[in-house]
């Protein structure tokens, strides 16, 4: 599918046929959608907004600009489609994608599919780390079914009169599935040490071979295994890497666009320009401005 502009428009198309067991955070939160889900304040301990399990045919798409948190989606039946980094991916069962905060979010089914998830969506406190870092996958394999049953237990927990020791402990529970995909146990340490050091330098004119060196890798196996780990190509996280620091650096209103572009590796301001609109899904000119629009919670 071929992105235009009409998807930086705030989206929200739920089908009629459409089921989801939602749980919230606050009773504040009271948009159609979620007037008639359960709360639970205990979300709010570990940031989630809200949490579900869906089973959306199509048409169903959401559109969110410049969300302030992480969002994670898991697959367990069916297939639908999410925006990653301005390439729409697929995600079927048995895969999972965490979108970081800060940049578009969108996803929907395609025509004639039902997709059946759950996801998880974190509200980070400013200042925090975001749930979905730089060393977490964007997208990868990942069982569903102990988060899917997690978030049940809560809805059903909830629905009821709650007891405080259960809901605690499947939002505990719901969370740390969350955690084993965002911060896996195990990730090669020559990743690791790599994306240090190029984060440490993205004005450097990084390339493939440089990078394999770095890690004492063939090329073909570094992208083997960034894509395994990381679920993009160690391009496309050079790409992310660069694009996130020059959200921050345009955050801070310091710097003219022409020498952030140059502090990210980027000698043509135009390249970059295209390149910032297509990852984060707003025009550099337009980003903090345009976060700042988007920002009301969804």
């Amino acid at each position: 599918m071929r992105r235009n502009d009409n998807h930086l428009s705030e989206t929200d198309i739920r089908p009629s046929r459409g089921k989801a067991a939602v749980v919230r955070a606050s009773v504040a939160d009271s948009r159609n959608w979620l007037a008639s889900a359960p709360v639970c304040p205990q979300l709010a301990h570990y940031q989630i907004q809200h949490t579900a399990v869906a089973t959306m045919p199509s048409p169903f798409r959401i559109v969110r600009n410049h969300l302030g948190g992480s969002y994670f989606l898991a697959c367990f039946r069916g297939e639908g489609r999410v925006l990653v980094d301005g390439r729409w991916l697929r995600c079927n069962s048995g895969k999972a994608v965490l979108l970081p905060p800060g940049t578009l979010h969108s996803f929907y089914t395609p025509r004639g599919k039902v997709w059946e998830f759950c996801w998880v969506r974190y509200q980070e406190m400013p200042g925090q780390r975001p749930l979905a870092t730089a060393q977490s996958p964007v997208i990868g394999q990942y069982d569903p079914e102990p988060l899917r049953h997690a978030i049940l237990g809560l809805h059903r927990e909830c629905s009821a009169e709650p007891t405080p020791a259960a809901v605690e402990h499947w939002v505990r529970l719901l969370h740390h599935y969350v955690l084993r995909f965002a911060q896996p146990a195990e990730v090669d340490d020559r990743l690791r040490q790599l994306w240090d050091r190029v984060a440490a330098s993205l004005n450097h004119p990084w390339t493939i071979v440089e990078m394999a060196r770095e890690t004492h890798l063939s090329d073909k196996q570094l992208q083997r295994l960034c894509r395994q780990q990381l679920g993009r190509t160690p391009r496309q996280q050079l790409i992310w890497l660069r694009m996130r620091r020059a959200a921050d650096l345009l955050t801070q209103r310091k710097d003219k666009i022409e020498t952030i572009a140059g502090r990210v590796g980027y000698q043509n301001p135009f390249v970059f320009s295209t390149t910032f609109k297509r990852v984060m899904g707003w025009s550099p000119s337009r980003y903090p401005a345009g976060g700042e629009r988007g920002t009301e919670e969804r």
